[in-house]
């Protein structure tokens, strides 16, 4: 018997298995449009995620995040200087300016969606909503290297060029902050590969048509160093400056990129 090595792929799905994760990506879009609708001064965390669980429900879905290795919240809400994973909380009460990450995944026939986006409450000042653009154009350059026979860091190299495309366009640097990425996605909703958001490109294992990958960028004004909090969850910027997190779950096709988690 031969012993060929069989060539590694990030998984991948049929196109029916494609369309049942586009249904609950769209229930993860319509719980954050609601969540952003809902996220005024003088709301809660608490209140936003009870919108979201609500939404999630509602459509048959079951809020993937919810117990997640304990976790207590349907969504991630990540305020300012927190970059990912923060609690829901009566006690996280946003206020004018707040640059808020909304974090959310759910369950739909047994299928993950995932999804993330940031968003500034009333007026934000000009840096905090280039942060946040810089963010969503480094997804979306990741997005458009989900292209069959790239390989996996072929999408990481390329977040990191969006990064610094949007550096050069706003004259400033971000922070790309270390240890934390993408993933891939079907039945679980954290699944191998890991992604980066920066590194050099053509290693790792191959996109076919129907691989899927969770792609999250996560950018801060200032360092790239993080701290996790004692409740074990909420991940800081060591210096204290404001992050933004933007992520979506898509798939590679024969036609390009197909994002899973549209918003309404």
């Amino acid at each position: 018997m031969g012993f060929g090595r069989k060539r590694k792929v990030v998984p991948f799905k049929s196109a029916g298995e494609l369309d049942a994760m586009e249904a609950a990506g769209a229930v993860v879009g319509r719980a954050l449009v609601a969540v952003k609708e809902h996220a005024k001064p003088g709301v809660s965390t608490l209140e936003l995620d009870e919108v979201a669980e609500s939404v999630i429900r509602d459509a048959g879905a079951v809020p993937s995040f919810l117990g997640y290795h304990g976790f207590t919240g349907s969504i991630c809400s990540s305020v300012n200087e927190v970059v990912v994973h923060g609690i829901p909380s009566s006690a996280v009460v946003l206020g004018e300016g707040d640059l808020v990450s909304i974090d959310c995944g759910a369950i739909l026939d047994g299928w993950h969606g995932d999804s993330a986006w940031t968003f500034g409450i009333g007026e934000v000042i000009e840096a905090d909503a280039r942060l946040s653009e810089a963010t969503r154009l480094s997804m979306e350059a990741g997005i458009a290297a989900m292209v069959p026979g790239n390989r996996l860091t072929d999408v990481s190299w390329a977040i990191e060029q969006g990064t610094h495309a949007a550096e050069k366009a706003h004259g400033r640097s971000y922070g790309i902050v270390d240890g934390y990425g993408g993933h891939g996605i079907g039945r679980e909703m954290h699944m191998e590969p890991f992604l980066a958001n920066e590194g050099a490109p053509g290693k790792g294992p191959e996109l076919v048509v129907g691989s899927t990958l969770a792609i999250e960028p996560m950018l801060t004004l200032g360092t790239y160093e993080t701290d996790v909090l004692g409740d074990g969850w909420t991940v800081v910027t060591t210096d204290g400056s404001r992050s933004a997190h933007w992520e979506h779950t898509v798939a590679v096709t024969e036609d390009g990129p197909r994002i899973l988690t549209l918003r309404p």
